[in-house]
Order: structure tokens, then sequence, then C-alpha cells
């Protein structure tokens, strides 16, 4: 099974960043894509390594990147939470790719991935060459923001892994309905850590800091920044019971761009786990079709040089 090695960059202002880097065991020579996962608010990249096996696995990648924002898993928290924002996030990420010598990619956002990954459309068009939303998309639903503010950094502590699953059963099965006691294992294991006799979260509990202020009535609607990915594939991936991501939301996305594809995960919520076989598999395809495409564009314009 591929591993990873642990990768540890400074931020713009020096604080110290960590990054999974996962490369096939030839060193990446296999001529499968780069994949880049960016995980949700308080997630970090421990959530991507079923699928990072995957694509390994499969072929379609040889190179999968994975990356702990400030403040998660085992990148430095920040002594100030006002820095805990997207356009600093943003900047720390362009950081890492360029220490990592990242020029291009298939970009994998789960929630607020998705919104930096709407952000890098904008700033870093060239860098992507396809982008899979993982239950994010221009349109946020309050009411799921609202749910999320009313846990992040406010969870009781474990006092065992048996009970670190039933508090988040107790948080989120009406959403997961389909999980296996196995993936509610899972769950707890890339949500909280046990240290020093302690389950303590993956994450800084400051994170609620700028979450507190967000005003959910104002909250911006991205069109125009999901427009700015028409140059590349996108796959929408949406948990059935998802209340961030509406089901209308993802048919617009799919009318507005001309090659957006939608996929939901029965019986999840927000946001999906990316842990179960029909959606890795799926995500899989979709990076091996990028693949084939860049290929194809590289060859068309090949043969262009040859008449000219």
């Amino acid at each position: 099974m591929p591993g990873f090695i642990s990768r540890f960059v400074s931020a713009p202002d020096a604080l110290r960043l960590h990054a999974r880097d996962y490369q096939q065991a030839d060193g990446g020579t296999t001529g499968g894509l780069t994949v880049v996962c960016l995980p949700g608010l308080a997630r970090t990249s421990a959530d991507f390594h079923v699928l990072a096996t995957a694509l390994l696995e499969s072929g379609v990648a040889a190179r999968v990147l994975v990356i702990d924002y400030r403040g998660r898993g085992l990148s430095a928290r920040d002594p100030n939470p006002d820095r805990y924002d997207l356009p600093i996030e943003s900047a720390d990420l362009l950081a890492v790719l360029a220490a990592l010598e990242i020029g291009a990619a298939v970009f994998v956002g789960t929630s607020r991935g998705g919104l930096h990954t709407l952000m890098l459309g904008a700033v870093r068009p060239t860098i992507l060459q396809g982008v899979v939303l993982n239950d994010i998309g221009p349109v946020i639903e309050p009411r799921g923001l609202a749910r999320i503010r009313g846990y992040i950094g406010k969870l009781p502590e474990p006092k065992s892994w048996p009970d670190a699953i039933d508090l988040l059963k107790h948080l989120a099965s009406a959403h997961f309905t389909a999980l296996e006691e196995q993936d509610w294992d899972t769950f707890a294991r890339t949500t909280f850590e046990e240290r020093d006799g302690r389950f303590v979260p993956l994450y800084d509990p400051a994170l609620m800091h700028n979450l507190a202020k967000l005003d959910l009535d104002a909250v911006p609607v991205l069109w125009p920044q999901f427009e700015g990915l028409r140059h590349v594939p996108v796959l929408v991936v949406r948990g059935e019971n998802s209340d961030l991501l509406s089901a209308a939301t993802v048919t617009e996305m799919t009318k507005r761009h001309p090659d957006c594809a939608a996929v939901t995960v029965p019986g999840q919520g927000h946001a999906p786990l990316l842990i179960d076989t029909p959606t890795t598999r799926r995500i899989c395809q979709f990076v091996e079709r990028c693949g084939f495409n860049l290929h194809s564009t590289a060859a068309a314009q090949r043969g262009l040089s040859l008449l000219s």
C-alpha cells in the first residue's frame, strides 16, 4: 500500500505548515497526474488517505499531495485566530505548492477546500487540470453553516475512542445514515487524536473565532468564481443529505459549465467522507479522464505545430 512522507514548509509569515506527500513506489515516474487534496474547515490531511491510496493504486495519479491548513493536523497553530481566514490560507497554499514544485494538478476540494480551489481558479488558473468539488458550490446554504458554527470548537472532550464515536454519532448520524461501525471509527480517528491520555480535536478550537463573526444573511454567491473553472473538467460530489450544498445548486452548476458532471453519495451529508469504494472509484475515473484530455490536447498541439 502506498505510504506518504510528511513535508514541512514555511508559510509567508513563517508559520510551519504540513502536507502529506504520497508518491508511487517508483518515485512518481509512471506518467500519472499529480492530485492536490484540500480538506474542509476543521478537517485534516488524514481525511484523504483512502482516496490517495486508491488514486495511486489505480495508476491514475503519480503523486497525491494533501495539505493541512494552519491550525489543523500537523501544521502549527496560529497564536492570532484572526489569521484563520481564506486569504491567508490561500497564500499558505500557494507557498506550499511552490515549495513542493506543483506546477499543475487536479484539485480535490472538500467544503472549504473547494472554496480555496475556486480562488485558485481566479489567481492561478493554469495550475488547475481538473477540479473535484466535494459538497461545495457557488451557493452555500446558511442552515448548513449555522449547524457547523454550532459545534466547531465547542465539542466536549471524549474520554475514550468509543466515547468519541458516540459523540460523532450524536452529532452527525441524522445526516450520515449509511455509515457502518468501521466508518464511524475512521471518522473518529480523523477528528480526534489521543495525546497524553486525552482525546483532543485535530484542529485548533480557535477556528470558531472567525466563524462566529460570519453574517449568515450575507454569505457571498460565487457564480463568477465557478464560471472561472470553465477551462477544466469539473466533478461535483454531493452528499444525499447535505444541508450545505443543495441539489438545485448542483443542477445549475451542470447547466452553467460545459464539462461538469455530478455524483450523489447515498446516505451521507456534509461532507461525504470519500472512503466508500463507489465514490473513490468515480473520482479515480474522473482523474483518469483529465489525464486523457491533457494527452489528447498535447497531441493535437504537436500535430498543429507540424503543419505550421
